[in-house]
C-alpha cells in the first residue's frame, strides 16, 4: 500500500518589514511521505519570505519540470523560481533560463551546496540567492509542529521572530552567492 501525503494548515500573520508585507496567510501544504519536516517547514518560511501577488506551489512530484514555488504575473509569466534542498546545477541552470529571479531556499549545510556547484555551468549563476535557514530555528519550530498551527511571523533584517501559542523562536535566514566574489 502506497503512503500518502500528510496534510498541513498553516494560519499565519505575517509582517515582513524587510519588503513591507503584511498579509494574513491561510496555507494548505502536502508533506510527502518522503520529505522531512526540516524540508516542510523550509518550503512555509520560503513562501512566507517570498510572498507576492500571484505565488503558488507547484503540484510537486505531478509536475517535475515545474519550480516547487512560483510567482507568476497576471499573464501567467513566471517572475519567479523558487526551489528547495539541494536542487542539482542542471536544474539551477534551467531555472535561472526560465525565470528573471531564481531562489535556493536550504535547511542543509549551504557550503556543501556551493561546493557541489563549483565548477557547474549555470546560467547568471551570480544572480541566483542561496537562502539558508538557521538549523536550531527549524528545531524549534518542529517541536512545536502540528497538523494545524497558527503564528506570528515577523521578518526583520533577514532574521524571523516566530511566536506560536505565545511562545517565541527566532533565527536568521542567511542569504550565499553561488559565485564568489572576485
Amino acid at each position: 500500500m502506497a503512503l500518502t501525503a500528510t496534510i498541513y494548515n498553516f494560519d499565519i500573520e505575517l509582517a515582513n518589514v524587510d519588503r513591507n508585507v503584511y498579509q494574513t496567510l491561510a496555507l494548505r501544504v502536502a508533506q510527502q511521505p518522503s520529505e522531512t519536516e526540516e524540508y516542510l517547514l523550509t518550503r512555509v518560511i520560503a513562501y512566507c519570505l517570498e510572498y507576492a501577488e500571484g505565488i503558488a506551489f507547484s503540484r510537486g512530484i505531478a509536475e517535475p519540470d515545474e519550480p516547487p514555488l512560483a510567482v507568476r504575473d497576471l499573464t501567467g509569466a513566471l517572475q519567479l523560481w523558487v526551489e528547495f534542498g539541494s536542487p542539482d546545477a542542471a536544474r539551477m541552470h534551467k531555472a535561472s533560463k526560465a525565470a528573471p529571479r531564481v531562489a535556493i531556499y536550504t535547511h542543509k549545510d549551504p557550503l556543501q551546496l556551493l561546493r557541489q556547484y563549483a565548477g557547474e555551468r549555470i546560467h547568471r549563476a551570480e544572480e541566483i540567492g542561496l537562502f539558508a535557514v538557521d538549523r536550531d530555528l527549524l528545531a524549534a519550530l518542529i517541536a512545536r509542529l502540528d497538523r494545524r498551527m497558527s503564528f506570528q511571523l515577523s521578518v526583520m533584517e533577514s532574521h524571523l521572530y516566530f511566536t506560536i501559542d505565545g511562545e517565541a523562536a527566532d533565527g536568521a535566514v542567511v542569504r550565499h552567492t553561488l559565485v564568489p566574489a572576485g
